[in-house]
């Protein structure tokens, strides 16, 4: 076995599988994850900070001199010590901030809780975070998250630490382990009030990475990735199974919520046509706002070797 292929079964061994994940399985995506890179490597010149130069929505922190103030400069920066001294406008001007906190936000409500191969929607977003988590901190930045569930969410603090990672790992177990049901429970969170919600915690600056299936996107929450897209950094993660998006079969189904049954209708291609036109539909939502406000979308399947997905996108080309 050549090495290329020897690395291509250690990666397919790490993808997630079956209807629950478990911290064993999010603790040894790590090793996958050191090659990964989340964003564009630049030169960085001091070990103190991060790894990674970013492109800051916001100010530096890291003071570099004073000089003439030139049309165009923030009004915040001027120096006006300088200025009252010299008589002569002066701005402060900042080094780029080369530390990024990256914010990971992982939803793990009812409708996730659903797969026909391999894993389970909300399998495969537990493990996609921890892919992300795993790669932030290798990078030297701060990580934190945010984990919701149907009726509950749990806050990670960033920190550049092992510690954040496990803390945020935990809670992604803990609440893919709570999941019985792919119906929604009556007063489940709605995806426009966690993007809100996660207005409070991504400071200016942070990278945030939203894993989702986005089966309740609206244009409400287009307003609310808009207000956050105007100060961090938004990637858009989706996970599907292919069930949903293409429902083929050369028998008549039944589907069931658990409680009752019910047969489709008789004429199966116009209800499967029907039916993927409405997931169409849905995605296509997604795209155009993603287009619209300038934001990264990225799609992966629950059948798709995810860990080999995530390499291509997010390794250093040598």
């Amino acid at each position: 076995m050549s090495l290329l292929d020897h690395l291509s079964a250690t990666l397919a061994s790490l993808n997630p599988k079956g209807a629950y994940t478990d911290l064993a399985s999010l603790l040894r995506v790590r090793f996958a994850a050191q090659d990964l890179r989340l964003f564009v490597p630049r030169p960085v010149k001091s070990l103190l900070n991060g790894g990674e130069r970013t492109r800051f929505r916001g100010r530096g922190m890291d003071f570099e001199e004073v000089r003439l103030y030139q049309a165009g400069d923030d009004v915040r920066s001027i120096d006006w010590r300088v200025t009252a001294r010299t008589q002569v406008p002066h701005t402060k001007v900042y080094r780029e901030e080369r530390e990024r906190p990256v914010f990971i936000l992982v939803d793990q409500r009812s409708p996730l809780f659903f797969g026909s191969k391999q894993c389970f929607k909300s399998v495969l977003a537990a493990h996609i975070g921890a892919n992300l988590a795993w790669a932030a901190l290798n990078n030297g930045d701060r990580v934190g998250g945010l984990i919701f569930g149907d009726e509950h969410q749990r806050d990670i603090r960033p920190r550049r630490s092992k510690h954040a990672v496990l803390e945020l790992l935990h809670h992604l177990q803990d609440f893919n382990q709570q999941l019985r049901s792919p119906i929604a429970p009556t007063g489940s969170k709605n995806f426009r009030d966690i993007l809100k919600d996660a207005r409070r915690i991504a400071k200016p600056g942070c990278a945030l990475f939203i894993v989702s299936d986005f089966h309740d996107y609206s244009n409400e929450c287009e307003q609310q990735l808009f207000e956050l897209a105007r100060h961090t950094d938004v990637t858009l993660i989706h996970v599907y199974d292919p069930l949903e998006k293409q429902l083929i079969s050369n028998t008549r189904l039944t589907v069931s919520n658990g409680q009752t049954r019910l047969q489709l209708p008789t004429d199966e291609n116009e209800f499967q046509q029907a039916y993927q036109m409405a997931y169409d539909e849905r995605l296509e939502n997604v795209i155009a706002s993603s287009k619209r406000l300038g934001i990264t979308l990225m799609s992966y399947a629950t059948t798709d070797n995810v860990q080999q997905a995530l390499r291509e996108r997010f390794s250093v080309k040598k």
